[in-house]
């Protein structure tokens, strides 16, 4: 997605939700394009095949592990960062994306991937946030803390209040390895639910979104309108 005139323009890499691709994600991509930036917007559950699309309000109500546990099973941080090679690849094909260096941000169990993948490829990312993201820093191989030391981009993490899948001892560590790797990064709790920033779940809350689209704008603006190739 770009916006609707001009460029070339930053680019940047929105990695989904456990949701899937539907309709209010094109439309959260559609107004992160309207701001300034070429939008690449992978389906990471391309491995399994056709799905959904899904309505989270559905999902919610029902057995969610049974519903979105085998789409989630087919990908992860590790599998992310792979896939990214591929996207940055298609980037770099496009005459209207300003410079190499760009932006990723993530929700949800995008929030991990997003960080794992600007861990992986360095040189690439120059901002990254996370929002409402889950096991940021576990026991697991896999887990995006332990690509801290070789994270190059300014990071911001918007945690969620009460959320089981990133407790506050969760993310002391991940803020630990950021400081002890230099990492320029901040770090917010907003008085909102898991999944607060996706406008068709349940919990999602107005005025916490808006607050997160202004430090994500933010975020994106004082970092991607500065880089060269």
């Amino acid at each position: 997605m770009t916006p609707a005139s001009g460029g070339p323009w930053p680019a940047v890499i929105f990695y989904m939700d456990a949701g899937g691709i539907r309709p209010a994600v094109l439309e959260m991509a559609q107004r992160l394009a309207e701001a300034g930036y070429v939008v690449l917007l992978p389906d990471l559950f391309y491995r399994y095949g056709p799905y959904g699309p899904l309505v989270p309000k559905e999902v919610f109500a029902g057995d969610v592990r049974a519903i979105l546990g085998p789409l989630m099973a087919t990908t992860g941080n590790d599998k992310a960062a792979e896939d990214t090679a591929s996207l940055l690849a298609y980037l770099d094909t496009r005459n209207d994306v300003a410079a190499r260096k760009l932006g990723a941000v993530g929700f949800c169990m995008g929030g991990g991937m997003a960080l794992a993948a600007a861990g992986t490829y360095p040189d690439r990312f120059a901002a990254v946030a996370s929002f409402h993201g889950g096991n940021l820093a576990t026991d697991a191989p896999t887990s995006p803390h332990l690509l801290a030391p070789k994270l190059k981009a300014e990071v911001y993490v918007a945690a969620a209040e009460n959320d089981a899948s990133y407790p506050p001892a969760m993310a002391e560590r991940l803020e630990q390895a950021l400081a002890q790797a230099g990492v320029r990064y901040s770090t917010a709790t907003y008085p909102a639910a898991h999944g607060w920033m996706k406008p068709d779940f349940p919990v999602y809350d107005q005025a916490a979104a808006e607050r997160g689209w202004v430090e994500m704008l933010a975020l994106f603006a004082r970092n991607l309108h500065q880089v060269g190739d």
